[in-house]
Parts: structure tokens; sequence; C-alpha cells
């Protein structure tokens, strides 16, 4: 098949790329760096040209409300329409795990870029195209962001809630599987194998870093500035887990050897 990646030189997209030429499929790398630009629709045409399937990693340069509102809603509608032009058969997008309950919170939290995921996820609903949406919980290689989030100077407070992250190669895999399966025109959750308190999760990549500061965990602390509960960032019964451990990938990966 052809397959298009719009978003296909990032984290996710450029190993989703990697995996589906690997098992033999035409496959476009689509991105502004290659003349594919979904914001303003140029080389749209030109790349879905006789592609079955379009996969859609790509992610808002802002996490602030109407940046990334209009981000996701100007890119889907050009892209959607594109593929409707294009005859694409199956369309793929990668959200989170959670979307529908990150809404809540006001001006300053990422509750914005959640309700805007929400918009693109109705947008792919409404367009009348076979799709499927990936929803994947929050990656290992955003850890360090995590603590990041609750620091104050040798002191890192972060709420214990729980999580279940996962490894982006294991989320790449999970969305390569997705795009050579028939479309379900509904969600498919992706995970990690363990859920961890949210605290450990940045204790653990502290300590693998050689970082010194101590994590205090605090029940009112909010999850960038999104009251959460241990149903928030964990996804469901039926969800398909990724085989990476936390602890293995730390061990392995280049945060570990710093």
């Amino acid at each position: 098949m052809k397959i298009v990646v719009i978003g296909g030189t990032g984290l996710i997209g450029s190993k989703a790329v990697n995996i589906l030429r690997q098992r033999g499929h035409e496959v476009v790398a689509a991105s502004p760096k290659s003349g594919v630009n979904t914001l303003t629709g140029e080389g749209l045409p030109e790349a879905l040209k006789g592609a079955q399937v379009v996969v859609d990693v790509a992610n808002s340069p802002s996490f602030e409300d109407k940046p990334s509102m209009d981000f996701f809603e100007t890119s889907g509608r050009n892209l959607l329409a594109a593929e409707k032009t294009a005859g694409v058969k199956h369309h793929v997008a990668l959200s989170v795990v959670g979307t529908d309950r990150l809404l809540g919170s006001g001006a300053g939290s990422l509750s914005g870029y959640f309700r805007a995921k929400m918009a693109q996820e109705n947008l792919i609903k409404a367009s009348g195209i076979p799709f499927t949406i990936v929803h994947a919980t929050q990656f290992f290689e955003f850890a360090k962001g995590i603590a990041e989030s609750g620091a104050d100077g040798a002191i890192i407070r972060l709420s214990p809630v729980l999580m279940q992250p996962m490894a982006a190669d294991d989320v790449a895999a999970a969305v390569a599987d997705v795009a050579l399966a028939q479309p379900i025109n509904g969600l498919v959750e992706v995970a990690g194998p363990d859920q961890i308190r949210q605290d450990d999760v940045a204790r653990k990549i502290l300590s693998a870093t050689g970082d010194t500061r101590k994590v205090i965990a605090d029940d009112r602390w909010l999850y960038f500035g999104i009251a959460v509960n241990d149903q928030s960032l964990v996804p469901g019964k039926n969800a398909r887990l990724g085989p990476t451990h936390y602890e293995d990938w730390l061990k392995r990966s280049a945060v570990g050897k710093k």
C-alpha cells in the first residue's frame, strides 16, 4: 500500500515510517520540511495521490489554547478534504488517553490543548472517511518534562496520581499495526505494561540521570494545571499494552547513561 504519514519526521512519525517501510509498503514521510504543509494545504494533493492510508501524528507547535485549536482545526480540515479528493480509505490519528477527561480546567492549564485534540477527533468522526483513532498514554520520553512541571528549586511536587506511560517505540508499533488493519470507526487505546504513580515516574528518571532533587507527593498538585484522579490518565480494560517496562527503558536509553 501507499501510506502517507503526516508528521513523518517527528518522534513517533519517523519510527512509524521505518516500521511500515520494513513491512514492504510505500511510505511518504510528510512534513513542512518535505514540502507538505497541512496548515496551508501546500503539497497535500501530490503527497496523497494514490494513497490508501493516511496516518496523522503531527502535533501543534504550541500547547496554548488558541494556537493549538487553530492548528488542529485548520490542519484537520485541510487534510481530511484532501483525503476525500484522493479517495483515501483509512485515516489513522494519534491522540491521548483521557483526552475527554482533561477538559475541565481553566486558563494556564493544558485543558485548552485537550479541547483542541477533541475538536480534531470530532472532525475525523464527521468526515465520512473510515478511521481509527489511537489514544496513547504519556511517553517515557516525556518523563523529564513531567518532573520539571512540578519543580521549585531543589524540590519537585507532583500528584501521586496513577499513570501508565509507554515507550515511543511501542506507540509507533501500535500506530503502524493500526494503519495496516481495517478501520474500526472508533478508538483504540494503547499503554505501557505497568501502572506507576506520577511522583514515582519523576523519581525514577531523576535517579537515572543523577538529579539529586527531592520529589514530594502532593495530592493537591495539578497535572499541568488540570485536576486529575486515578482514572484520568490510565486506559480502560481493553487497551493494547506495549512490551517495554519503564525501568528497562531507563536502563537502556540515553537518559540512563548521562
